[in-house]
């Protein structure tokens, strides 16, 4: 049988464990509702917006094969690169959208990547482009003088890039024209697709070659 002593020592053992559960599970809620509390006190550090600005888009036009200036505001970074694809993509996106008078799909998503480059002198642009590094082209941005761009098309864009000589050749020349609208320093563009030269662009417009940006110059006024 159990002793007396023993059912009392017994009965002690369990209230002081409970008491030291309840001391536990105070001191566990405690820490959680100061941990929620510095969560809602920490300063949040707001997203970086880059601030808007008018850019001058040269729209390609189907009907009477034509560059018509168009003014957009967009927010555009500061490095010379970004803005261009920046740019660059809101162009695309016009061109990718239902009612658009030069329907090419694939949007802003359309552009991996855009280089500048001091330009080379003319005659002498290289007729062979390889792929180029990426850190490698920062230097030009700093530097004076002409430009060159190289615009990095996506395999996808150029796969689903409607065919024809006068199609191909509006998207090269607005996408020209509206680098040097927004960059006049970029009097030379060059064209890769993922990296790598292609011959043309959807078999018609010559993408080994260097365009000269300054060429393309809109046939109507602005149309913003």
């Amino acid at each position: 049988m159990i002793s007396r002593s023993q059912t009392v020592l017994f009965i002690v053992l369990v209230a002081a464990s409970a008491v030291m559960g309840g001391l536990l599970w105070r001191q566990l809620d405690r820490a959680h509702q100061r941990l929620l509390q510095g969560e809602d006190s920490a300063p949040t550090e707001a997203p970086q917006v880059a601030p808007a600005e008018q850019a001058t888009l040269m729209v390609a036009n189907d009907a009477d094969n034509s560059l018509l200036t168009q003014v957009q505001t967009l927010p555009l970074p500061q490095d010379p690169g970004a803005r261009a694809r920046v740019i660059l993509g809101k162009l695309l996106d016009l061109y990718a959208a239902p009612d658009a008078d030069h329907p090419v799909p694939g949007g802003t998503t359309s552009i991996a990547q855009v280089f500048l480059l001091p330009a080379p002198a003319l005659p002498g642009a290289p007729s062979d482009a390889q792929p180029i590094d990426s850190k490698a082209p920062a230097a030009a941005t700093t530097a004076t003088g002409p430009l060159l761009a190289v615009v990095n098309f996506t395999g996808a864009f150029v796969a689903s890039h409607p065919s024809g000589l006068e199609t191909e050749n509006l998207t090269v020349q607005s996408i020209s024209g509206t680098l040097h609208a927004n960059l006049p320093r970029v009097t030379q563009v060059r064209f890769l697709v993922d990296g790598q030269t292609r011959t043309t662009l959807a078999g018609h417009a010559d993408l080994t070659g260097t365009y000269l940006a300054t060429d393309a110059v809109p046939t109507e006024g602005a149309h913003p």
